[in-house]
């Protein structure tokens, strides 16, 4: 059994204490990676928390476990299959990453054939897909392609037909082209959306929509059979995992929005940061710390959720992306082995957008009695061309927020008034946002889920928990299903019997 005693007899320290302690724990619990810097000094973490995480990462060889993901091991154990993402970057087994320049190249073929009009005028790209076949590209569009006019992206995951409703409003079926992004192309509410796109098509006049259908799956027969040319098709290996696979074909709405060399600096971004997670002693290794941290604050103050704050409009969708990376990874009950984990898991991810955030959640986080870890986001060189004021009071309330979390303010006087301060919190600033930081922050962020996955002895790549509501779902669809009274209930009264 895994030894956490260490970690949990750690003794708790202030953190104005710990910088009056220690002159050197900025520099200490600092670090620079791939034009990022990672701040954690305003956390908790302490020389001998580190000393005792490295102890545990050794126990539960979490260095062996690393090199076996890079070499294609298949280490998602509950699917017997390799986690392959990192070779879509060019780090990982030689064959996987040869097989994924194959495929990238193919992407890049039908780019230029798309640019060069072999489909006739588009210029309109309706992406359809969910979970992580949405998250990432909406992430990357959304984040890296504001002022690019290459073609306008629109990214459709809920089944709710209102969605697709705004979209056929915006776009001419005649100049759109259909994007269906699934790993198995069997899923209900990608392919329901596609469908209804086609049938959209059809009732405006386009002749032939399967032609203008892109196709992105690790399942090419599948979509043969629903109609896609196979020259459409852009495939992608069974070991990337859904909300790993943005680096990938399903990364196509974005590759097209920004070109093909913004997308391959996103992906040489990613490398680098691969390759100082695989290379840098864990007491210098950005996402290690930063797993550290995350288990410090779950396992020894009993903090339930954690809050990342973009403190930059371009990353507004960051929180969303990372709950779903996040939580589908790591929020799992039992071990590799099968075992009950007996211990708390992955925290609740919540977050928002400064300074939108100060004046809606951060009362709690002041003045709660909830123990919440935030993280901020922020970058240095400013997205916008208005006055420099604006860039700098959002840079300036993002660090003043960190800085009254840990210092609060006693009131004798008046409670009300009172901050009890000692609140941690961390920083990621970035020196600019384009596509080389925003691919190295990414992967960043992926090697943090695996380091706290390894470490509590869990499978961060299945997400089996996702099925059975889908299955009782598709069974209620077909007037089966044995369900509870309540729910019974609310689909007569719906009328959906």
């Amino acid at each position: 059994m895994t030894d956490w005693s260490t970690i949990e007899a750690l003794p708790q320290i202030k953190l104005e204490q710990l910088f009056a302690d220690d002159l050197e724990r900025l520099t200490k619990l600092s670090l620079d990676v791939a034009g990022i810097h990672f701040d954690w000094s305003k956390t908790h973490l302490t020389r001998d928390a580190i000393t005792a995480f490295e102890a545990l990462a050794k126990e539960m060889d979490l260095a062996g476990k690393r090199e076996a993901m890079f070499a294609g091991a298949h280490v998602n154990v509950t699917e017997d299959r390799p986690v392959e993402h990192t070779a879509e970057r060019g780090e990982g087994k030689a064959d996987s990453v040869a097989r994924a320049a194959e495929f990238h190249a193919r992407m890049r073929m039908l780019i230029d054939a798309i640019e060069a009009e072999a489909f006739g005028p588009v210029r309109h790209v309706l992406h359809v897909g969910i979970g992580g076949s949405a998250l990432g590209p909406n992430l990357l569009v959304d984040a890296l392609g504001r002022d690019n006019e290459r073609y306008d992206v629109a990214i459709v995951s809920n089944v709710d037909g209102m969605a697709l409703d705004d979209v056929f409003e915006r776009f001419d079926p005649a100049t759109t082209l259909l994007v269906v992004a699934s790993k198995t192309f069997t899923t209900t509410e990608t392919m329901m959306n596609a469908e209804s796109t086609i049938a959209w098509m059809q009732e405006n006049g386009v002749e032939d929509p399967y032609g203008r259908v892109i196709a992105l799956t690790a399942a090419p027969d599948k979509a043969v059979e629903w109609g896609v040319d196979e020259t459409r098709i852009l495939p992608f290996s069974e070991g990337v995992g859904g909300r790993y696979s943005l680096w990938s074909s399903i990364g196509f709405p974005a590759a097209i929005k920004l070109g093909w060399d913004q997308f391959a600096e996103l992906l040489e971004g990613a490398a680098e940061m691969d390759r100082h997670f695989r290379l840098t002693a864990l007491h210098e290794n950005a996402p290690a710390l930063a797993a550290f941290a995350d288990l410090y604050y779950t396992q020894v103050r009993g903090c339930e959720t954690r809050a990342p704050f973009a403190y930059d409009e371009r990353l507004r969708l960051l929180p969303s992306y990372l709950q779903q990376l996040e939580m589908e990874s790591n929020g799992k009950g039992v071990t590799v082995d099968g075992q009950p984990v007996g211990r708390p898991t992955a925290p609740i991810t919540w977050g928002g957008v400064g300074t939108d955030a100060q004046h809606a959640v951060f009362q709690l986080l002041h003045q709660g009695t909830h123990l919440v870890p935030v993280e901020f986001l922020a970058v240095i060189e400013a997205g916008d061309t208005l006055a420099e004021e604006h860039h700098r009071q959002l840079l300036l309330n993002a660090f003043a927020q960190g800085a009254a979390l840990m210092k609060g303010r006693a009131n004798p006087d008046d409670p009300a008034r009172a901050y009890p301060g000692d609140r941690p919190s961390s920083t990621i600033l970035l020196d600019v946002l384009d596509a080389r930081t925003l691919g190295a922050l990414i992967a960043f962020y992926e090697h943090r889920v695996f380091v706290n996955g390894v470490l509590l002895g869990i499978n961060s790549f299945d997400q089996f928990g996702v099925e059975l509501g889908k299955e009782m779902a598709k069974a209620a669809a077909k007037g089966g299903g044995d369900f509870d009274p309540s729910t019974t209930d609310l689909i007569r009264r719906a009328g959906l019997e």
